[in-house]
């Protein structure tokens, strides 16, 4: 490779742009600049477009020589990913580079599995596309605009074409998502050309638009979920290869209850005893949204049915990653259905060389899907909408909330949009507590909860008097108006009552709250399934939820029958049990100093206006967690706070629906399970 080049020759003066630069040592410890996700291509001439590389992002240190290569979390790549390292180790120049590492596939696309599971040069080609320069031999370039960057590594870049690759930008985005949806990318990325480089923050100067590619396939079969109350979880789907049905995984995603009903009566006359595939798929492998699956029981069916499903992609072992049900296809005979062929994708590259063309074909459409899309666009900053008939303002909306993970308070918004059919459930009726998070999960927050005189007109309002006499009103949940009403005070978490106002002495569930201290999440599992038997002994049901934080909550109905003081003597009973189980690390001590760092089986909580983070809602904590609702089968070790993010959660309810829903139905029977209690454990 070559030593640095002279550039003064290049349109627009690199060299003069260089000089625009800010003298600086070589920047460390880089975290890149993050896109927003946005739902459709678009054309802006401010704007120039560039492939979305399904791989892993990276930034290259290389001084004189010494090449380091980081993660976007600031991991190690140098070592693992030393083809690119000892490509760079050639170039004589120091820079910091920004960039995606991928596999590529012998027709030059991305193949992400193999990526996530290379380990040598035999695993797969290993490249390093640069789309971004930071710094260059002693000159800082994050503040000059991305074109003027672009045209400075355009010039430096060694041209071996190789490993180490220039990722050219384009003009005309939505010709352009075409051209990337035919040669089965996983999207495009669109940049402000005049952006300058932001470490460490997702906004709206770099966005993101997904591609998402669909296929017929045989319906094979059905799972069901341990514990779920749908008609099915899932479709076990597959295609022909030849006269062999090849398993490609399974849909969980995109059903309404009523097209499930339907679909059970074309069901019932097929189910077979015999397995259609050539051997057993495994139908309960961990995902990425679901690291730690419910167990699934397979229903098999004679393979004569055929629908559609979208997807993002298709692994190395020809399975579909974040697959859709898209429709049911009487069209089209199952033994017709095989894999599509797709046309070359270097052939559509040359074709689409520099500016590519629109196609002859019709212009690209979203599909219709049931889901909820984002409620925010990702350019204004301040945008009105009408909600259930009134007007609400969003502001500021580029305020970085989750400042660790770039997470913008417009982010929140789109997610109580798109969680607003899970999480309502648990707010309707019920009185509030505002806690309320203005500058962030690090700025400073307080709890509010009169609204008397401060909520809009439309709201609901529940009245109380304080112990010295005092009118005061707290807000009470209702639709999504409330819900993103909130959301825009700032209250990142949503805390109702355990009651309603139709009944406020009398609590729809006893809650059992498991937090740590000095403990490893692996005891407070240990605790929550010890719950778990206590519970299964009397003979009655628990559900069970991430807080978000530390701990676990477990929700035991009781339909609104007894009293708080009932609810929280039975919690006081079954947590008893618990500690007499589990000693060492458990503490029925209220004060802190008490517990000497023991874990509390708080069941004081269970008390009128008291309030925890209710399922699916946000938390406001580094990582941007979730209070996450959870199969029992998935509390065990392994399970992390993080798996539950902003990011995944929505997948996570659409694909499972709401599996807490039992728990605001019929409640228990006390009366009986104290007894049973007592004569099993007292």
């Amino acid at each position: 490779m070559e030593e640095k080049k002279d550039i003064s020759n290049i349109e627009h003066d690199p060299e003069r742009l260089l000089k625009q630069g800010t003298a600086s040592p070589m920047p460390s410890g880089v975290k890149p600049m993050l896109a927003t996700l946005v739902n459709e291509p678009f054309d802006d001439p401010l704007w120039s477009y560039e492939v979305k590389w399904d791989g892993y992002r990276s930034i290259a240190y290389i001084n004189k020589g010494d090449v380091t290569l980081s993660s976007r979390n600031n991991k190690p790549f140098t070592d693992k990913y030393y083809p690119v390292t000892n490509a760079l180790e050639q170039w004589k120049n120091d820079a910091v580079l920004d960039g995606e590492i991928l596999v590529l596939q012998h027709d030059g696309r991305a193949d992400f599995s193999a990526l996530q599971n290379w380990r040598s040069e035999a695993d797969g080609r290993l490249v390093f596309y640069v789309f971004d320069i930071l710094w260059y031999n002693g000159t800082n370039l994050m503040e000059l605009e991305l074109y003027q960057r672009q045209l400075i590594l355009k010039q430096i870049l060694p041209t071996d074409g190789d490993r180490i690759r220039l990722s050219q930008p384009f003009s005309g985005g939505i010709d352009f998502f075409e051209t990337a949806s035919r040669m089965g990318l996983e999207g495009i990325m669109a940049k402000r050309k005049d952006s300058r480089y932001s470490p460490d923050s997702r906004n709206k100067q770099w966005l993101k638009i997904k591609v998402s590619k669909r296929q017929e396939v045989v319906i094979a079969g059905y799972t069901k979920n341990d514990s779920s109350s749908k008609l099915f979880s899932s479709l076990l789907l597959g295609v022909y290869q030849g006269t062999k049905l090849v398993y490609t995984g399974k849909v969980g995603t995109g059903f309404t209850d009523k097209m499930q009903k339907e679909m059970m009566l074309q069901f019932q006359p097929l189910i077979s005893k015999t397995i259609p595939f050539e051997s057993e798929p495994d139908i309960n492998k961990p995902s990425r949204f679901r690291p730690n699956p419910p167990h699934a029981e397979a229903v098999w069916l004679k393979p004569v049915l055929v629908c559609e499903v979208s997807y993002a992609e298709i692994t190395s072992d020809g399975v579909f990653r974040h697959p859709s049900f898209e429709g049911m296809r009487s069209d089209k005979k199952a033994a017709d259905v095989v894999l599509e062929k797709e046309n070359s994708s270097m052939s559509i590259v040359k074709k689409n060389k520099g500016n590519p063309k629109r196609s002859a074909s019709s212009p690209l459409t979203a599909p219709e899907k049931s889901e909820r899309r984002t409620l925010l666009n990702p350019s204004e900053e301040t945008q009105t909408k009408k909600i259930k008939g009134s007007n609400l303002t969003f502001s500021h909306l580029s305020k970085i909330y989750w400042p660790e993970d770039g997470f913008t308070k417009r982010d929140m918004f789109n997610y109580y949009y798109q969680a607003a059919e899970f999480i309502l459930p648990y707010l309707k009726d019920r009185p509030l507590s505002l806690n309320r998070f203005p500058g962030g999960i690090h700025g400073r927050s307080f709890y509010q909860k009169d609204v008397k005189g401060k909520a809009p007109e439309w709201a609901d309002t529940f009245p109380y008097t304080t112990s010295d006499g005092e009118s005061k009103e707290f807000l009470v949940g209702g639709d999504e108006k409330t819900l993103l009403y909130m959301a825009s005070l700032g209250c990142i978490e949503m805390n109702p009552w355990f009651s309603r106002v139709q009944h406020p002495d009398n609590p729809d569930y006893c809650v059992i709250d498991l937090d740590p201290d000095q403990n490893t999440f692996e005891q407070v599992i240990q605790a929550a399934c010890q719950v778990k038997n206590i519970l299964d002994a009397l003979q009655i049901d628990g559900y069970v939820k991430t807080s978000g934080s530390t701990g676990i909550h477990i929700y035991i109905p009781l339909g609104a029958k007894y009293s708080y003081d009932q609810s929280q003597m039975f919690g006081k009973m079954i947590v008893s049990i618990v500690h007499s189980q589990l000693p060492d690390f458990t503490s029925l001590e209220r004060q802190i100093k008490n517990r000497k760092g023991k874990m509390y089986l708080d069941f004081l909580q269970n008390r009128p206006g008291a309030t925890i983070a209710c399922p699916y809602s946000l938390r406001p904590k580094i990582g941007a967690t979730v209070s996450m609702p959870l199969y029992w089968e998935e509390i065990k070790k392994g399970l992390a706070m993080e798996d539950f993010t902003i990011e995944n959660s929505i997948a996570r309810m659409r694909s499972e629906g709401d599996i807490f829903k039992a728990s605001l139905k019929k409640g228990i029977d006390m009366k009986k399970a104290v007894a049973k209690a007592q004569s099993l454990f007292f």
